[in-house]
């Protein structure tokens, strides 16, 4: 069994939320990110571990041509992005998967490149899938520019003025990332040969490091080309309005089916957020302070959904029943905790399910956990996986007990009439020419003899109904043997009797089933905010924004 699944203290168990209930599509398109989202584990260790950071090269030129390097000095190991800045024609520069040419590329380097590596990663790096890196190296990564706010910023710096707020607020980066990739793509290192480090233990820090430093040098590259306009007139970004920009990311189909193949991985994310959720609910009273943190949480929210706009029809409505949600959140707390009440935070808790929209409940969600620091934080070390440890099927099951566990944990699946045109009008593939996953209209496209096994409703459909006519006391391993192609599923089913959270419980292949939902809910774990739909299969976000710079931790900054 999973450790995640088995360290729940039984005492916090009436306050937990049921999958039935957290692992709905509809509500997990409206996550939010929470201190236990990947990049704040990130940044909490780099503060109690008291990194150091600098930038011991920066060779760029006048154009904004050339390579520098960004260096984290943790306690046992240094990691090291190295950044190559290009001259991209505007008619080159998009955010599709298949663009062969960036303003920016980036790998981040396992310790302290040598000026040969830095020359083999520039013959490399700049060509992304088309070069080759090394297990030296732990991502490979790009990103464009935001011309208009680029642009702005660098006129204004140049002129020795700040760029206009609203105009920062409008984009809120300088550049987006259209790519991160890392666990062994591309020539780099295997996850397996680094998942024992203690700092990169936790899910994605490699790609959260690498994202984080590419913010420094988005700001770097910015300064650098101000100054080179502007001469002995230009100024560096006021640190307030610099706070405000993060790195801005790309996010289509090829993210979305990575939580339906890992079960146990999704199950320990969701399962550390629904125990943190209950932990704070199950505490008996507040203190004042602790309120006043959540207000101030509160107030930061709804800043935040201010700002936050999206010209999608579907977050567009989702916006304003948030700061609706928002704004009733705050008069509700005037008056609470009553006094002398017992458990206040699950009396919130039970308020706002019936009173908000499931918006702005996920919202409530990070909220609550916001000033419970203590309480909480450790969870986020228990979001690993092991998943090789699920991977052996127990065939001697019986196809009784296997029964048993559909009926139990896929009931939302048998209910499904697959026969129905609507409930399989979708396929799931992957694009020969980018390996990228992709979604076809099984009616109006070809390519459906390809589907990728990504249905999880339509598979535990068919097992349960092979397992029908089955003698109820035969091993899993005879039916296999018959049934080979139900092996995947039998799989599945093993692995979800003990990690109740590792389905997505929608069907995936339904007419208006929304790939958004899914990506929301991973970019959400990692820590995105500001959501902006383009349409429903990409999904443009922030990420680090209003959060301190590698320059801020290092000391004395750098110039």
């Amino acid at each position: 069994m999973d450790r995640a699944h088995t360290c729940l203290p039984p005492e916090t168990a009436p306050f937990r939320r049921a999958p039935s209930q957290v692992m709905r599509l509809d509500r997990m398109g409206c996550a939010h990110p929470t201190r236990l989202s990947f990049l704040r584990t990130l940044l909490r260790r780099i503060e109690r571990e008291g990194w150091v950071f600098d930038r011991p090269v920066w060779e760029i030129d006048a154009l904004g041509v050339g390579r520098a390097v960004y260096r984290a000095k943790g306690p046992e190991r240094t990691y090291c992005l190295v950044a190559f800045a290009h001259d991209l024609p505007d008619e080159m520069r998009s955010d599709r998967v298949i663009a062969t040419a960036w303003d920016a590329t980036f790998a981040l380097f396992d310790g302290e490149p040598t000026k040969a590596d830095l020359d083999r990663l520039q013959a490399n790096v700049p060509l992304q899938e088309a070069g080759r890196i090394s297990p030296r190296e732990l991502s490979l990564s790009r990103a464009n520019r935001s011309v208009r706010l680029f642009a702005h910023v660098i006129d204004h710096l140049a002129q020795g003025q700040q760029p206009d707020i609203a105009e920062v607020e409008s984009v809120g980066y300088l550049m987006r990332t259209t790519a991160v990739y890392g666990s062994g793509k591309f020539g780099a290192a295997d996850r397996a040969a680094i998942a024992d480090r203690p700092e990169l233990n936790a899910p994605f820090q490699i790609e959260m490091l690498s994202v984080w430093l590419t913010r420094q040098f988005t700001v770097d590259i910015a300064e650098h080309l101000a100054a080179v306009q502007g001469g002995a007139k230009a100024v560096r970004l006021d640190p307030a309005i610099r706070r405000m920009l993060g790195v801005g990311n790309s996010t289509g189909l090829g993210m979305a089916p990575f939580l339906v193949r890992h079960p146990v991985l999704l199950n320990n994310w969701m399962m550390a957020r629904e125990e943190a959720l209950a932990r704070v609910r199950a505490q008996e009273s507040v203190t004042p302070q602790v309120a006043d943190e959540l207000r101030t949480a509160l107030s930061a929210a709804q800043v935040n959904a201010a700002k936050w706009t999206s010209t999608h029809p579907l977050q567009v409505a989702k916006l304003e029943a948030l700061r609706k949600d928002l704004d009733l959140l705050a008069n509700w707390l005037g008056d609470w905790p009553a006094p002398d009440a017992l458990y206040p935070w699950d009396a919130l808790w039970r308020w706002a399910e019936a009173e908000l929209s499931l918006e702005g409940q996920e919202a409530l969600v990070a909220l609550m956990l916001e000033p419970h620091g203590a309480l909480i934080d450790d969870l986020a070390e228990q979001m690993t996986a092991d998943e090789s440890a699920t991977f052996r099927l127990d065939g001697a099951m019986t196809t009784g007990a296997l029964t048993c566990i559909l009926a139990d944990h896929y009931d939302w699946a048998l209910d499904i009439d697959f026969d129905a045109p609507e409930n399989i009008a979708r396929f799931w593939y992957v694009s020969e020419e980018k390996l990228e996953p992709r979604l076809g209209n099984r009616f109006a496209e070809d390519g459906a003899a390809l589907e990728q096994p990504l249905c999880i409703a339509r598979l535990a459909n068919e097992l349960h109904a092979a397992l029908a006519d089955r003698p109820y006391d035969e091993p899993l391993a005879a039916f296999l043997l018959a049934h080979p192609d139900h092996r995947f599923m039998a799989r599945r089913a093993q692995i979800a009797a003990n990690h109740p959270f590792g389905e997505v419980r929608d069907n995936l292949i339904a007419e208006d089933m929304l790939p958004i939902d899914l990506m929301r809910c991973k970019l959400a774990c990692f820590g995105a905010s500001r959501f902006d739909p383009r349409s429903d299969k990409w999904v443009r976000i922030s990420l680090f924004q209003d959060m301190p710079y590698p320059s801020d931790i290092c000391p004395g900054g750098w110039t």
